[in-house]
């Protein structure tokens, strides 16, 4: 059975009652759609820049995606923006020259790339303490940050013996893709990253350290960090993994698996094409195809990696969220916890 606005491609759905009888097999995606027939623009982007009333922006900002038809995220604090949207061509042009518009954002890059359907149900444009969470009050990325390194001369770089490469994304980002003998932090968020750096900075006396992450802005902060503790050869990846998967040909690459998305894509490889990875709705981690027939998977309520990391009652929740979410699959609604 498909309902409507759905498509047989990629998302768990649980069908049952509230205690769930689940399909392993059956795997639909949310309430998505191609705009017109036309492929969706993804455009991802950050902006460091000083909003003294982030909170005043918002409503202006909020109305131009929906009068657009755009959805995804954005984050508005007083260090800048930062967020993904997606829409028609059009509509992600709109809103992009709006957020030019701002005062210090004139300036400001993106990056774009293709999906084949809406990866997000909403519009959000949230304010936030940070858009970008480290914790660390005295950095700022508009006072300094490391040298950008282009794509294409990213692999000379790494390749140097007096250079150690840091991942500067969380575990579960790193567990599915990153460069060919990057070190991994194993963090469970940014937050934790200056912490591990006091751990571990006299492993790498008197070496050039290059960082890198999804599209850039953590390695804006922690680069800025870098400095900050007297570290005097810092560099980073311009535009990320993003824009390496994009600019440099998978023959000539050095990137290892694929790149997670904070979008119902899930995971992107070489030149942008959607991943195969589906996302556990429990633990928010991305998993493969084929885990989907573990004993420990339950459509939104655990998966192998999160099977002991909840309890029965927060399972019996979770089951309840899968049961709305049928229901309102079946109306043809919208729900507020399917998907992004």
């Amino acid at each position: 059975m498909v309902f409507p606005g759905v498509l047989k491609v990629g998302y768990p759905l649980l069908l049952g009652g509230a205690h769930g009888c689940v399909n392993r097999t059956l795997l639909i995606r949310p309430l998505r759609h191609r705009i017109c027939g036309r492929m969706i623009t993804v455009a991802a982007l950050y902006h460091f820049t000083r909003l003294p009333d982030p909170d005043s922006l918002r409503p202006a900002l909020a109305a131009v995606c929906k009068t657009q038809g755009v959805k995804g995220t954005l984050l508005l604090a007083e260090e800048g923006i930062n967020g993904t949207i997606a829409g028609s061509r059009a509509g992600i042009d709109a809103v992009l020259a709006h957020i030019r518009a701002l005062p210090g954002c004139a300036n400001m890059e993106h990056k774009e790339s293709l999906a084949s359907e809406m990866p997000f149900n909403r519009m959000k444009v949230r304010l936030k303490r940070e858009i970008v969470t480290m914790g660390q009050p005295n950095v700022d990325p508009t006072a300094g940050t490391g040298h950008y390194v282009d794509p294409e001369n990213w692999n000379d770089l790494i390749a140097q013996p007096d250079v150690v490469v840091i991942d500067t994304r969380n575990d579960y980002e790193v567990a599915i893709g990153t460069f060919e003998g990057a070190i991994d932090p194993k963090t469970k968020s940014f937050r934790e990253f200056p912490t591990w750096w006091e751990a571990n900075k006299d492993r790498f006396h008197n070496k050039r350290v290059a960082m890198f992450c999804t599209g850039g802005i953590r390695c804006e902060k922690s680069t800025n960090y870098l400095l900050s503790q007297g570290v005097e050869d810092v560099f980073h990846l311009k535009g990320g993994i993003l824009k390496y998967l994009e600019n440099v040909p998978q023959e000539n690459s050095t990137w290892q698996g694929d790149c997670f998305v904070f979008d119902g894509r899930v995971s992107v490889g070489h030149g942008l094409k959607e991943g195969p990875h589906q996302l556990c709705y429990a633990c928010r981690r991305p998993i493969q195809p084929e885990d989907v027939k573990r004993p420990e998977y339950e459509a939104g309520v655990s998966c192998h990696q999160c099977i002991n990391e909840y309890n029965e009652e927060s399972r019996e929740r979770f089951r309840e969220r899968q049961k709305q979410i049928r229901l309102a699959r079946q109306r043809g609604e919208p729900h507020i916890g399917d998907g992004c």
